[in-house]
């Protein structure tokens, strides 16, 4: 059964007010939030909801289009972000009545002798106008799904499962984006309409950023991701409490999770990643307790582990000295090279104008004063992890 999605409340209206304010006052484009803006900010609204135009029909875009002139009024006048929360109830409906016809495809003998087309760029189609032309252009998608796994040699059993897990996984996923989670997408439509580097982030988003930034958090030095519903261990980081611990290791299933010594054991099973990991994370010093299916043998464990600063060395810049060849004198040709994964500053002790705060500037300052020291003569900057 269809159920709506999340309503605003009084706290969306106050961070959409600020956001707003510093738009108009802050932005260096100095553009107006106007009618054109309304509309950028709509699109891409759109867009982000529905990427490859499989969900929404023609008509429920020509609908919600008739509303483009509106935000900048709506954002100016009270922070109203109602309508962006009346989309995405409708976009859950017809995820709910695509769900329906998509099990009834994937579970269908599939006929490989026909000539057919399916479109992949979205650029270069609308969305469907009625429920049968986008019912078809559903047939061809699952078509198109099956053809990819037949090429990696997924049997037909194994595509079926995959395939039903994908869009049932998506659309769980959507029934249980929260409203933090809406409004940071809406208002990233807002923002990205003034320039596509200009971004709203919620508080949990802005946390991680922090983290990536600082390359350090509280924790258990765990690696997490979603599969199939549960939260899977993809790695486990050295020198953290897991690591020290032993007894959880890579692909390991995390089914419960209790804080403290006494705390009650909380069942994480199909619950979001995010929320898992907010559970898990915590301050250094205290204890989280996990429940968890052991891949080699499938028994379940439990463990419990004190929290504690973890470093997340492998994003630092990184140096190294290799010798290739010789100079015009005999002597080896020195070559560091410089891995740079990623770009990080403490923020925080900036601010506070810590002498050692963490930067990828001090660190591959530090790294080019080695290598001068040790008579480098080239240097090679390697960014190739670097998005």
């Amino acid at each position: 059964a269809w159920e709506l999605g999340p309503a605003p409340t009084q706290t969306d209206r106050r961070i959409t007010n600020i956001v707003t304010r510093y738009l108009r006052t802050e932005h260096l484009s100095k553009h107006p939030l106007d009618d054109e803006m309304s509309e950028r900010a709509l699109k891409l609204f759109l867009k982000q909801l529905d990427p490859q135009k499989s969900y929404f029909l023609k008509s429920d875009v020509d609908d919600i289009m008739q509303h483009r002139g509106e935000i900048d009024d709506r954002l100016k006048e009270q922070g109203d972000v109602s309508l962006a929360y009346k989309i995405f109830n409708i976009f859950l409906k017809r995820v709910d009545e695509r769900m329906v016809v998509i099990d009834q495809l994937i579970a269908k003998d599939q006929d490989f002798s026909v000539d057919e087309e399916f479109v992949v760029d979205p650029d270069k189609i609308d969305h469907p106008k009625t429920q049968a032309e986008a019912d078809q252009r559903w047939a061809r998608r699952i078509k198109y799904d099956f053809l990819v796994l037949q090429r990696d040699k997924v049997d037909d059993a194994e595509a079926r499962k995959r395939l039903t897990n994908r869009y049932h996984g998506f659309a769980k996923r959507m029934h249980q984006l929260d409203g933090d989670e809406l409004l940071e997408l809406f208002l990233t439509a807002v923002t990205s309409g003034f320039d596509p580097h200009t971004s709203y982030m919620s508080r949990r988003n802005y946390e991680n950023f922090l983290i990536q930034m600082r390359l350090e958090l509280d924790g258990i030095g765990a690696a997490l991701s979603l599969i199939d519903g549960y939260t899977v261990v993809s790695k486990i980081i050295p020198g953290g409490p897991a690591d020290k611990d032993g007894r959880l290791k890579a692909e390991d299933r995390i089914i419960a999770v209790g804080q403290g010594p006494t705390g009650d054991m909380v069942d994480v099973v199909d619950m979001k990643l995010n929320d898992v990991a907010d559970m898990i994370r915590g301050k250094a010093g205290s204890i989280v307790r996990l429940t968890f299916l052991n891949k080699a043998t499938n028994e379940t464990k439990s463990i419990e582990l004190t929290r504690a600063r973890i470093e997340l060395k492998d994003s630092e810049a990184q140096g190294a000295i290799f010798e290739q060849g010789n100079k015009a004198d005999g002597s080896p040709l020195k070559v560091g090279v410089i891995d740079l994964p990623s770009f990080y500053m403490d923020m925080q002790g900036a601010r506070e104008n810590k002498k050692s705060f963490k930067s990828s500037t001090s660190d591959v300052r530090r790294i080019l004063d080695d290598f001068k020291a040790k008579g480098v003569d080239t240097v090679v900057l390697d960014l190739r992890h670097n998005g």
